[in-house]
């Protein structure tokens, strides 16, 4: 009886161990035509590779814990997993063999991993890990590459795992010097793109570099991921850090009760209102909320706020950027009119249309980044440089605001741009027609300074100190952050001086006129 039990168990194991060959041939057959499909551009969907390697090995059965298996640029690995998971580590070691893995890698996946799923149903669990080499399952990014070309996936059989409290850690180290670049994780999110079976996004998860050498991603579900190194700007020093949040709290504190002083104010004597007052105070409004937009961005880019809440602030703070800049412009233009016109211009609900173009435009088109891809907002990430300007940074910073370069470069950059030459052009023209009539008029000569003094102080607050932003390279960089810093945290609090003395200058011709009209 001994026997024929033992010889039962012996069949058994042979059997078990042929299903797990059969299985692994099954899989290694797949994941070699997989690398004939991405060697020859085939036109078989990379989805269906991917998701069909996916369900094989969710799928196999394997006798132990865990089952791995790898080809030239692709390495799996399934684990057996239960309701009583602690958590797991899978470190570097396990890709020795793979002649593409000389840098090393990690993932680390926390205890409520398999929490949802024995909520349902309390079974064996599998957790499968895919490691790639190469990137040509995914969409490359022209302005983007992807740190050792490595991509890491996982996944969880019985449903998907999101919104994680506790991150999985992925862990990317590297032997290449990243000056001039900035990193970022991301996961491969499919539908996000209409050419693609997916694109790379950022939502859920936060880029760390504890040491030169290593980039931490932290994020909260699973999938493909990656880091994307992109070309950056000229990283903020780090020591400088503290002292331009420090004129940037100071600063937007001043101009936000500047901008509501002076609303307050002329909602106060709103019986002297006219076109221009209005265009006046409508900047004033832009200018406020682009203060308190830009105070609150950074608060919310930090955990535990949730993603949704900073996607929302960031596109308001465009929009209040947006707006502004619009604002701005329609001042250049109506100084345009005022001197081209000589003071007399009617235009029929001119205010009504100039808030369509500085209200209603911007709204439009943050609203249509929205619907499109509001991915395109969210938490940013500032590059700081250490005190030597080593520019790859172990340090960083986030704020509520733009993500994609494109939509920066167009709708923040391009638009600063065009307002800012636009007024700097009026600016130039109306000091041209002021020193004519000062030339002409000589016994108006006090009127034309006290104008000339009006427009410069006028077209400085039109914008063009937002013109420093364009001179955030080499030498430039320290004066052009502190000026930038300066000037336009102050913005609101200049356009109120502004303000008053605009209307100082107001009451002494009231003052002046019925004196004159009292002698008469």
């Amino acid at each position: 009886m001994d026997r024929c039990g033992a010889l039962f168990l012996c069949l058994c194991l042979l059997m078990s161990q042929s299903r797990t060959e059969e299985a692994s041939q099954e899989i290694l057959r797949w994941m070699e035509r997989m690398e004939v499909a991405a060697r020859s551009r085939s036109l078989t969907s990379f989805a269906e590779l991917i998701h069909g390697l996916e369900s094989r090995l969710l799928n196999a059965s394997f006798g132990g814990h865990n089952l791995t298996l790898r080809t030239h640029t692709i390495q799996t690995l399934a684990f057996k997993l239960g309701c009583n998971f602690t958590g797991l580590s899978v470190r570097s070691a396990a890709l020795e063999q793979v002649p593409q893995a000389q840098v090393p890698l990690a993932m680390q996946f926390p205890a409520e991993l398999t929490r949802d799923a024995c909520r349902v149903r309390s079974r064996e669990l599998s957790l499968i890990c895919i490691y790639f080499s190469n990137t040509r399952f995914f969409q490359k990014d022209i302005n983007s590459s992807v740190l050792n070309n490595y991509v890491l996936g996982a996944q969880l059989s019985h449903g998907q795992v999101s919104n994680l409290s506790e991150p999985v850690n992925i862990s990317f180290w590297h032997n290449q010097s990243l000056e001039g670049y900035t990193v970022t994780c991301v996961f491969w999110k499919e539908g996000a793109s209409k050419h693609h079976w997916g694109a790379w996004s950022t939502e859920g998860c936060r880029t760390e570099q504890p040491s030169p050498s290593q980039v931490l991603c932290r994020c909260n579900h699973l999938t493909y991921f990656a880091v994307l190194m992109q070309l950056s700007p000229a990283p903020v020093p780090a020591e400088l850090l503290a002292p331009l949040t420090y004129i940037s709290l100071v600063g937007c504190s001043i101009s936000i009760v500047a901008s509501l002083l002076t609303v307050l104010l002329h909602l106060h004597d709103r019986k002297q209102s006219d076109s221009i007052t209005c265009i006046h105070m409508n900047l004033h409004a832009s200018v406020l909320l682009l203060n308190v937009a830009f105070l609150l961005s950074p608060v919310l880019a930090m955990p535990p706020v949730p993603g949704s809440a900073c996607v929302a602030l960031a596109a308001t703070l465009h929009y209040a950027l947006l707006s502004c800049l619009a604002w701005m412009a329609i001042e250049g233009f109506n100084l345009y009119l005022l001197l081209g016109r000589v003071y007399n211009i009617y235009i029929r609900r001119y205010v009504l249309k100039l808030c369509t173009v500085g209200w209603g435009v911007p709204a439009f088109l943050v609203l249509l980044l929205l619907a499109v891809k509001s991915s395109v907002y969210g938490p940013h990430r500032i590059p700081l440089s250490d005190s030597q300007g080593n520019s790859t940074g172990f340090q960083s910073t986030y704020i509520c605001w733009v993500r994609n370069p494109w939509v920066h470069g167009v709708l923040v950059m391009g638009s600063g741009g065009l307002t800012s030459l636009f007024n700097l052009v009026v600016l130039a023209w109306a000091l041209r027609v002021l020193h004519r009539l000062r030339a002409r008029e000589k016994a108006l000569g006090p009127r034309a300074c006290w104008d000339t003094v009006t427009v410069l102080g006028l077209t400085v607050l039109l914008g063009t100190t937002w013109t420093l932003a364009f001179f955030s390279f080499g030498v430039f960089l320290l004066p052009q952050l502190f000026l930038f810093t300066t000037f336009n945290s102050l913005y609101g609090f200049f356009l109120f001086l502004w303000f008053c003395s605009q209307r100082r200058r107001s009451e002494a011709e009231m003052e002046a006129f019925s004196s004159s009209h009292m002698m008469q």
